[in-house]
């Protein structure tokens, strides 16, 4: 296992799209793992295949951050299925560091997806699993946190950021 470079704002792949995977290889078995220990080694709770600068439909989660086996979330091709309720919580983000911000998300949600085994798995989750769900499939459609915000405080962190790549603080 490896520790992956976490891509920062402002890298094209945080915008675009992801692929769907269609075949579970050794790439793609590989990758998980290595995405899993990068979100520990962060640390933090939850990391999308973009984030490490591969455009595939890949998350990550684990409330515990390691620390019970049995939380940890592998999805290829996750989708939200349903969505229930609203709920305001802070939000920070790897790919957009020291910025953290009030964000309103569902505060149910079904997600579908595929293990690494190749098997369905459907995950019901709420508040805090739920949002880390959602913020992770929204770097799969190219959408950062700050994108929840009002245009004039998006705008405004997006030129703190600018700022900070100027600076080389990013």
């Amino acid at each position: 296992m490896s520790i992956l470079h976490i891509v920062k704002f402002g890298s094209p792949i945080l915008n675009k799209t992801s692929e769907k995977i269609e075949n579970i290889d050794e790439t793609i078995l590989d990758l998980a793992q290595n995405m899993v220990e990068t979100m520990y080694t962060a640390p933090g709770i939850g990391l999308a295949a973009p984030q490490v600068n591969r455009s595939v439909r890949l998350i990550t989660a684990d409330l515990s951050i390691g620390e019970k086996k049995e939380d940890l979330i592998i999805l290829i091709n996750p989708e939200i299925i349903n969505a229930e309720g609203t709920s305001t919580l802070e939000e920070g983000c790897l790919s957009v560091p020291g910025i953290h911000e009030k964000v309103t998300r569902s505060f149910q949600v079904a997600v579908k997806g595929i293990d690494l085994k190749g098997k369905e798995r459907i995950i019901e989750a709420e508040d805090l699993l739920a949002r880390v769900l959602l913020h992770e499939i929204d770097h799969l459609e190219g959408k950062l946190f700050i994108e929840h915000l009002s245009p004039l405080k998006r705008n405004l962190i997006k030129k703190q950021l600018k700022k900070q790549i100027e600076q080389g603080g990013i």
